[in-house]
């Protein structure tokens, strides 16, 4: 199989979608791998290496959709990346289709394999290649919240671990997952007062078990958000429905409750958001204030931190991409439900129901 990894062209993303190993192991394996210059540099990684990892370069991403047979990417394909994949091709990324109708049907025509990132599951359920970024999107959610709680960036001008005399920040996480288990154990690592609000009895039983003094565990409805709200500096948006689009959990009017210079950090935002004024940012520019909040938006916060997350990410996707290009996609999913999972459109079919139901599209289970 031909192999093709080129460079991200998301605003601000410079994470690559596979190391000089792992062009080193496919090849070894007689895949072929084509890498479109300087496609690692953002993450440290230069085409000398990947060319003593056997890989070929190859100097536009045209060369790169042309040729593979498999592309692999760290970030959903932006609009002239869909306007040039093939039919039969296979796209391994983050897609994140449920909060993006037109990438979704752009997809759909283009006749490829779409494979998810975030929705191929292990036998627990869990979601093994989300969960990396995951885990660094909750520690950065807290780094950046408190950057930006400072006045010079609107903030309200609140030291999250307080000092001696003076009380803490506070913060509030909605979920208690991979995301807002990280933001809740940084946060109280600096010393904060924290809240964790989920719906899961066992989830939040097992937190209240973990994790510090200075963290409680809150059933989640609408009612708690609401009494919760106005106490806290720094809100973390971390729910996650599994390929289905995030629901709002903070409503416009919400947002009246909260302190002037509070901030919230939606990481849900690939999903769609779960704060309904919550609209997609960049790390460029990154925020932006509603009736006194402020909010930070970042659809790909990974990617301010390339070089642990390319890491973090390929040392769990390689072991997939082996699988994929050893076997292709058909075999692949016939002989592993998780890994059919993450199949979320097929020639053409829409294989995924939450993104089906997002979108009111037609549904049909991929064929195993």
């Amino acid at each position: 199989m031909i192999v093709g990894v080129p460079t991200e062209v998301k605003t601000d993303e410079y994470r690559v979608g596979l190391r000089p190993v792992g062009a080193e192991m496919l090849t070894q394996r007689g895949h072929e791998v084509l890498i479109q210059a300087s496609a690692g540099i953002g993450a440290g990684y230069t085409d000398q290496e990947y060319d003593a990892a056997g890989a070929k370069i190859v100097p536009s991403a045209e060369d790169v959709w042309d040729a593979a047979d498999m592309i692999v990417k760290v970030k959903e394909p932006q609009e002239q990346e869909v306007a040039v994949i093939r039919s039969e091709q296979i796209v391994f990324t983050y897609f994140h289709f449920a909060s993006n109708k037109q990438l979704t049907l752009g997809c759909l025509n283009s006749g490829c394999i779409a494979v998810a990132y975030e929705t191929l599951t292990d036998d627990e359920g869990r979601l093994p290649l989300l969960t990396p970024m995951s885990e660094i999107a909750g520690k950065l959610s807290i780094q950046e919240g408190a950057d930006y709680l400072e006045n010079p960036h609107g903030g309200r001008g609140v030291l999250l671990g307080g000092v001696p005399g003076v009380e803490p920040g506070r913060v509030m996480v909605l979920g208690g997952g991979v995301v807002g288990t990280w933001a809740a154990r940084i946060a109280a690592g600096m010393g904060s007062n924290v809240i964790i609000l989920d719906i899961d009895i066992d989830r939040l039983r097992y937190l209240d078990e973990t994790m510090p003094s200075n963290v409680d565990t809150i059933y989640s409805d609408p009612h708690a958000i609401r009494e919760y709200l106005p106490h806290a500096d720094l809100v973390v948006g971390a729910v996650l429905i599994p390929g289905a689009k995030a629901p709002h959990l903070i409503s416009r009017e919400d947002l009246k409750r909260m302190k002037p210079g509070s901030v919230i950090v939606d990481v849900a935002i690939d999903q769609g958001g779960c704060v309904e004024t919550a609209k997609m940012t960049t790390h460029s520019n990154p925020v932006y204030t509603v009736d006194g909040v402020v909010h930070y938006c970042v659809g790909n916060m990974p990617g301010a931190v390339a070089r642990t997350a390319t890491q973090a990410l390929c040392n769990a996707t390689l072991p997939w991409v082996l699988k994929l290009a050893d076997h292709g996609p058909d075999k692949l999913a016939a002989a592993n439900h998780n890994f059919a999972n993450a199949v979320n459109i097929s020639r053409g079919t829409l294989t995924n129901k939450p993104v089906a139901d997002a979108h009111n599209l037609a549904f049909e289970a991929l064929s195993t």
